[in-house]
């Protein structure tokens, strides 16, 4: 490749694609790969770096089974996810803080849809004016909690494949308000704390599912819910939280990227290469 930047994009696929195979070898379930955010209004870009990495994991004979693919939760990267599903890769859709985006990814055939509880909350704190959050806040919800539980209830009502994943959970209630969701990803710091809970060692170790499908009783979606989501109901649908969220996460994202490339080239390619 004979520009610097495309070269550089090359080294670091490859580096992904090496560590995740080490990571594979080592832990019994799946490795998710973080799609590079700057890709993330690019479907067909998205597509092709999936397919990149699958040829790398291949190399290592690491079957598809094992990987997911995180994507952003723009609808460029919902439509990817589409694609993606369809040819029997698994993807992993982030930066979710709308029912819109859930129910889209859902729909698209996600196979992981993840939800950042605690930024959602963060954003209620300190700003008004979002519909979806401001209609959780009218009825004493926790706004991320709320989106959670009403994307749980519309993906079981619907029979969609999806899982669901809570991110930025920010203490040990959060994680029981949020049991019987498919995945949480906790702090070490929550996950020490629940362990040196002082209480009854059944409590302690028992488990209360609070998503269930008694839950449905509590929402009775609209017809604009229940349809078929494309790009311009999508981002009708999405209020000024998820806009926000979505846009300063993609940016902190790439700069991380810039700067991961920035360390990268100090090393590579090395001087005999």
């Amino acid at each position: 490749m004979e520009k610097p930047g495309d070269r550089m994009s090359c080294y670091l696929t490859k580096a992904l694609g090496n560590v995740g195979a080490e990571l594979a070898l080592q832990v019994p379930g799946r490795v998710s790969t973080e799609i590079d955010a700057r890709l993330a209004y690019d479907t067909q870009g998205i597509v092709q770096r999936v397919h990149e990495l699958l040829q790398i994991y291949n190399e290592h004979d690491i079957p598809s089974e094992r990987l997911l693919f995180k994507i952003p939760a723009t609808w460029q990267g919902i439509e990817a996810s589409r694609l993606l599903e369809s040819e029997g890769t698994q993807t992993h859709l982030t930066f979710v803080y709308s029912f819109a985006q859930a129910a889209a990814a859902a729909q698209a055939g996600a196979s992981v849809v993840q939800i950042f509880v605690g930024r959602i909350r963060d954003w209620a704190k300190n700003h008004s004016g979002d519909p979806e959050i401001d209609e959780a806040l009218k009825k004493g919800e926790d706004a991320g909690l709320a989106l959670v539980k009403k994307a749980y209830v519309y993906i079981h009502k619907n029979g969609y494949k999806t899982k669901l994943m809570a991110a930025a959970v920010r203490n040990k209630q959060d994680v029981f308000s949020l049991l019987g969701i498919d995945y949480i990803i906790a702090p070490l710091k929550i996950l020490q704390s629940l362990d040196e809970s002082v209480t009854d060692s059944d409590e302690k170790y028992g488990y209360v599912q609070r998503l269930t499908l008694s839950l449905d009783k509590m929402y009775n979606f609209s017809q604009e819910e229940l349809v078929k989501w494309d790009q311009l109901s999508l981002a009708a649908a999405m209020g000024p939280a998820a806009e926000e969220l979505l846009a300063s996460g993609l940016e902190g994202y790439a700069n991380q990227a810039r700067r991961v490339e920035e360390l990268f080239a100090k090393i590579w390619p090395p001087p005999n290469v």
